[in-house]
């Protein structure tokens, strides 16, 4: 399951973002790749430990975390820190697939598994050309070039790639959710029955209808879920 948010961020906390990019240092983001993907990962990223960065990062994650449609789709356990990028002209990132297992140290502690991925868009589209990001499936190719501030949601499992800027500067925040549902189709589906059941509720209240459905969503809830 795909899913566009147009509302992620508000937008003074847009602007702070666009602000704190502005000023920050960055690295090569090779220093985050995984030995397949530094060949084929050609950005930059702020460097994680600028105090700005830091608390722009909680901020956000905050933001995203409290999203109706994140604690709907994503069922979310744990988040992995955000990566801050940045695409300069001429800069891409081939096709790929995200690290199952991100986070662990040497005696495997501080593992999230990587059930869901996002990027969230920090730059005008029209600020730059090229940048799009390509989600690949068996039934084709999807391509995102989204408003800043909107973001897009994604299984970790995609093959998915950063198209070559050839203009101008593409900003972005990417980061990655574990789920309380590991299967993808469960969550979907009960994203689904969460849907209907909310708008049930809003059309008619606490209907004898909404209640069953809520028992239903519930249920499987508490049969597909890890705690």
């Amino acid at each position: 399951m795909i899913l566009c948010i147009a509302d992620m961020l508000p937008a003074e906390l847009l602007q702070e973002a666009q602000s704190i990019f502005a000023r920050s240092q960055f690295a090569d983001g090779k220093d985050t790749a995984g030995w397949h993907a530094r060949q084929i990962k050609h950005n930059l990223q702020i460097i994680a430990n600028q105090p700005q960065a830091q608390a722009l990062q909680q901020k956000i994650l905050s933001q995203i975390a409290a999203h109706s449609i994140i604690a709907s789709a994503v069922l979310p356990k744990q988040f992995r820190p955000l990566l801050f990028s940045r695409y300069e002209t001429g800069m891409s990132y081939d096709s790929h697939v995200d690290d199952a297992i991100m986070g662990r140290d040497a005696n495997g502690a501080g593992a999230v598994r990587s059930d869901i991925s996002f990027t969230l868009f920090l730059s005008p589209p029209d600020s730059y050309e090229g940048g799009e990001l390509v989600i690949e499936s068996t039934s084709g190719e999807q391509v995102f070039k989204l408003e800043a501030g909107q973001a897009v949601i994604y299984p970790s499992t995609s093959l998915h790639r950063v198209c070559e800027v050839t203009r101008g500067i593409r900003d972005a925040a990417v980061g990655w959710a574990q789920s309380y549902v590991r299967d993808a189709g469960q969550r979907e589906m009960l994203f689904e029955l969460d849907t209907v059941r909310r708008a049930i509720f809003r059309r008619d209240g606490k209907s004898p209808e909404f209640d069953r459905l809520s028992k239903v969503y519930s249920n499987l809830l508490r049969n597909w879920s890890e705690v």
